[in-house]
C-alpha cells in the first residue's frame, strides 16, 4: 500500500476572483495516490477570505495563506494531526490583494507581494514558524511601494506585485512588476530586511510579467530565468549576470498556439521546471505548455501542449509523477501523467485540443481551486 501525498489546496470565493470573500472559501486538503494519481479525501481545513497563495513551513506544522482583498492579509495556521488548520494570527499584508509569499532561507521571514497596491511587505516570524510578536502587534516590518505604469491602460495603470523569487546567489529578492514592466530588486539584509537595489531588468513595453522561475547553467555562461509575460503570452529566457545583479533577454517564444475555448483572453500564468522540461500553464488556451530544454544551452523548444483538464488553469504541482493542476473556473482538480507526453500530439496551430481524447487523469471537485501545494 502507498502511502498517500498530501496537498493543500488554496481557492477563491466560490464566485470567483474579486467578488465577496469570507463566505465559506478555505483551504481544503486532499490527497493524491503518488502511484494511481487518484485525488481523493477532500476536506475544508480551514475557513479562510481568498486564500488565494498558499506556502508551508519546512516544519509542516504552519501554513501560510494570502487573504486576496482590499485590505489585504496573511494568515497563519496550526496544522493538526488530522489535517485540520486553527488560525494562530491574521496580520496585514502591508497592501491590497496580496497574490503571493516567499518564505526566507532560514524560515524567520516571509516576504508578501500585492498586487493592486503595487507593493512588497516583510513579515518576521519566530523560531517555530508562527508570526513574531512585533508583528502581529505592528504588522510588517516594511513595506516598499513601488511606482510606474505601462503600455497597457487597463492592466498597467500602476505597478502591480505579482511574484517574488530568489536571485541566482541569494543575495537578493526579484519582484516580478506586471504593471511597470520590471523586475525589481532588493537586496536581502541579514535580518530579512530588504534594501532597494534599483531595476534588474526591463521588459518589452506591455509584456506584463508574472512569475518566473530560476534554471540551472547549462553553457557556463550564467545561470537562466524563464519568466511568463501574461500580457503578451511569452515565455522569455533571461540570463542572469551575477557581477552586476542584472538579467538580459536570449530567447522569446510563445506562451502556446492553442487558440482559446471561450470569450475570455488567452492568459499564462504559473511556470515550473520540472527536469529537463519547462512547464506553464495558459488560461483561456487551457492547456499546460511543454517546453523541451536544451541542455547545451538552456533555450526552450516546445513538446507539447496538454489539455489541462479543465478551464482557467491558475496554478499547478509537479508531484511524484504527476502534474496537479488547480483549473479554478471549472472547479475541479486535475491530475495528469508527469511528464504529460506520452499521450499527446503537439496541436495543430489553430486547431482546438479535443478534451475527451487529449490527456488521461483524475479530477476531483474543489470550488474554486488557485493554488497546489504539497503538504511537508
Amino acid at each position: 500500500m502507498t502511502t498517500p501525498r498530501a496537498l493543500w489546496i488554496g481557492t477563491y470565493p466560490n464566485n470567483g476572483a474579486g467578488t465577496p470573500a469570507g463566505l465559506g472559501e478555505g483551504i481544503w486538503r486532499v490527497d493524491l495516490d503518488p502511484v494511481t494519481g487518484v485525488l481523493s479525501g477532500a476536506v475544508l481545513a480551514g475557513l479562510s477570505p481568498a486564500p488565494s497563495f498558499v506556502v508551508t513551513h519546512p516544519g509542516g506544522r504552519v501554513v501560510y495563506a494570502v487573504g486576496e482583498q482590499a485590505h489585504g492579509s496573511v494568515t497563519a495556521f496550526a496544522a493538526g494531526p488530522r489535517g485540520e488548520l486553527a488560525a494562530l494570527a491574521i496580520v496585514d499584508s502591508g497592501g491590497a490583494d496580496p497574490c503571493h509569499l516567499l518564505l526566507s532561507a532560514d524560515a524567520r521571514t516571509l516576504y508578501v507581494a500585492n498586487y493592486s497596491s503595487g507593493s512588497v511587505a516583510v513579515l518576521p516570524l519566530d523560531a517555530d514558524g508562527a508570526f513574531a510578536r512585533a508583528t502581529i502587534a505592528d504588522g510588517p516590518l516594511q513595506v516598499l511601494e513601488h511606482t510606474g505604469s505601462g503600455l497597457d491602460a487597463d492592466r498597467q495603470e500602476g505597478p502591480h506585485a505579482h511574484f517574488a523569487a530568489y536571485a541566482p546567489g541569494g543575495e537578493h529578492l526579484l519582484v516580478v512588476d506586471l504593471g511597470t514592466d520590471e523586475l525589481r530588486r532588493y537586496r536581502i539584509e541579514a535580518d530579512g530586511r530588504l534594501e532597494p537595489d534599483g531595476i534588474a531588468a526591463t521588459l518589452p513595453p506591455g509584456t506584463g510579467p508574472r512569475h518566473l522561475v530560476v534554471g540551472g547553467d547549462p553553457d557556463g555562461r550564467g545561470v537562466l530565468l524563464y519568466l511568463v509575460g501574461e500580457l503578451d503570452v511569452t515565455v522569455r529566457v533571461l540570463r542572469w549576470d551575477r557581477a552586476t545583479a542584472t538579467a538580459s533577454i536570449v530567447q522569446t517564444v510563445p506562451a502556446t498556439v492553442t487558440p482559446r475555448r471561450s470569450g475570455d483572453s488567452i492568459l499564462p500564468a504559473h511556470v515550473v521546471l520540472d527536469g529537463a522540461r519547462l512547464l506553464v500553464s495558459v488560461r483561456g488556451a487551457d492547456v499546460l505548455t511543454v517546453f523541451d530544454v536544451e541542455p547545451a544551452t538552456g533555450l526552450l523548444t516546445r513538446a507539447a501542449e496538454v489539455d489541462s483538464g479543465g478551464a482557467w488553469p491558475r496554478h499547478f504541482a509537479p508531484l511524484a509523477t504527476w502534474t496537479v493542476i488547480a483549473n479554478q473556473t471549472s472547479g475541479h482538480l486535475a491530475a495528469l501523467p508527469a511528464p504529460p507526453l506520452a499521450e499527446v500530439v503537439p496541436p495543430v496551430r489553430g486547431r482546438a485540443l479535443d478534451r475527451s481524447t487529449s490527456t488521461r487523469g483524475h479530477y476531483l471537485a474543489i470550488p474554486a481551486p488557485a493554488c497546489v501545494v504539497a503538504a511537508v
